[in-house]
């Protein structure tokens, strides 16, 4: 039987104080903190974020999630840390899955969810600020006024379903921008998008940097935690 609780935490871009008070109340009654990642070593970003706010007693455990071509093997995986969980829940532990940003965009806990949809687990999730709504308030950059279409994209999306979204957009909030960003900023340039846009990375973080000419690619070293906001018209601000 399944006593324990499952919380899907998100805590923020990377300042620890852009968390939720719900978030940092449910950090501190925590059993066990599951910190993902990619690949066996790595550092979690969300560990690092949400550390401040734990309890002493709390346990840390790093699940590798991989994100790999070899289906059979991700599947495998994958499989063993729900085991992992579902284990912790029969033992009545109440347990938090950290994710950047907001559990409910591009997170790997929309696939943890699946994964435990049919055990009968009792899920609380807990929303947390976007990347982009702290960037663009870290930017002064509106995100969207009056009737303005506001369309979250993958940079790695299909190009012509890149371009289908840019034309019909007023504004655009750019995700994942560090994969081929010469030919994003060339879209970005056809559809009267490059003049009025910004270029935040690592937005919270100690080595945060905004960049405010895009149009300059030179200037431009996106991360993985990169976001460009863009619009076709200026902001007024």
């Amino acid at each position: 039987m399944l006593t324990g609780k499952f919380y899907g935490i998100g805590v923020g871009p990377g300042d620890p104080d852009l968390i939720t008070v719900k978030a940092v109340k449910t950090l501190q009654q925590i059993d066990v903190v599951i910190a993902p990642q990619s690949n066996r070593g790595a550092n979690s970003t969300a560990l690092a974020i949400a550390r401040p706010h734990l309890s002493q007693t709390t346990e840390i455990l790093e699940l590798v999630f991989p994100m790999v071509e070899d289906s059979a093997a991700m599947q495998e995986a994958w499989e063993a840390n729900k085991g992992s969980i579902l284990s912790l829940l029969q033992q009545g532990k109440q347990v938090a899955f950290l994710t950047l940003g907001d559990p409910m965009l591009y997170s790997t806990y929309i696939y943890i969810l699946r994964l435990l949809a049919k055990e009968q687990v009792k899920v609380e999730t807990i929303p947390g600020i976007t990347s982009f709504c702290a960037s663009a308030s870290r930017a002064s950059f509106p995100l969207g006024e009056g009737n303005d279409i506001v369309t979250i994209i993958p940079a790695t999306c299909e190009p012509a379903r890149l371009q289908k979204a840019l034309e019909v957009s007023d504004n655009v909030i750019l995700m994942k921008v560090s994969r081929n960003t010469p030919e994003l900023l060339r879209q970005l340039q056809l559809n009267g998008l490059s003049q009025h846009a910004v270029m935040v990375s690592k937005c919270g973080h100690p080595d945060e940097s905004v960049h405010y000419d895009i149009n300059n690619l030179a200037e431009l070293k996106p991360t993985y935690l990169s976001t460009i906001l863009a619009r076709k018209h200026p902001t007024g601000v």
